[in-house]
């Protein structure tokens, strides 16, 4: 089991590390492949490192989701925190939109809504759904949390997580 689990990681790393070749086409023309092409001069290229940024630690731990003062009484949620992020890269998405999950226990009561927030304001409509879309997101630093809200009250939040979105460029 544990030999069929390497070869099949071997085999999804062998694409990232192919090599690229730069040749000239038959029509004069500048093409790159990663096999190098029978009977015409090709030459490796060498790709610089790929981009990576580090999280910078934010210094002060983060404590646990409290309830608000307005919460009723036995309807607190032991977890309410947000999942699906990278905290160690930057998250690659190159249109800007991706999901993130919302683990909470127990379940979601009704009238309940989550809500998300980014960067500090009112994300898209609350929802009753735990995963949750965010659409056309600037690349960059961004801040994270969700909300459980009934009507326009607060009954809890969730810990803001820190991540960063990679949008690649293609021309």
């Amino acid at each position: 089991m544990r030999s069929l689990l390497l070869c099949l990681l071997v085999l999804i790393a062998l694409p990232a590390a192919a090599q690229i070749y730069k040749y000239t086409d038959a029509n004069g023309n500048t093409a790159y492949s990663n096999q190098p092409p029978d009977g015409v001069k090709a030459q490796p290229v060498e790709l610089p490192p790929l981009n990576s940024i580090e999280r910078q630690p934010s210094g002060e731990p983060v404590a646990p989701a409290q309830a608000s003062s307005r919460e009723q009484p036995g309807s607190a949620y032991q977890v309410l925190e947000l999942s699906g992020l990278p905290t160690e890269e930057a998250l690659r998405a190159n249109n800007g939109t991706f999901t993130v999950s919302v683990l909470i226990q127990p379940r979601l009561q009704d009238p309940h809504r989550l809500r998300l927030l980014l960067d500090d304001q009112p994300y898209g409509q609350p929802s009753n759904v735990p995963i949750l879309q965010l659409v056309n997101i600037d690349r960059g630093e961004h801040r994270l949390a969700v909300q459980v809200i009934d009507g326009q009250n607060v009954v809890q939040q969730s810990p803001t997580v820190t991540f960063t979105v990679q949008r690649v460029h293609k021309p």
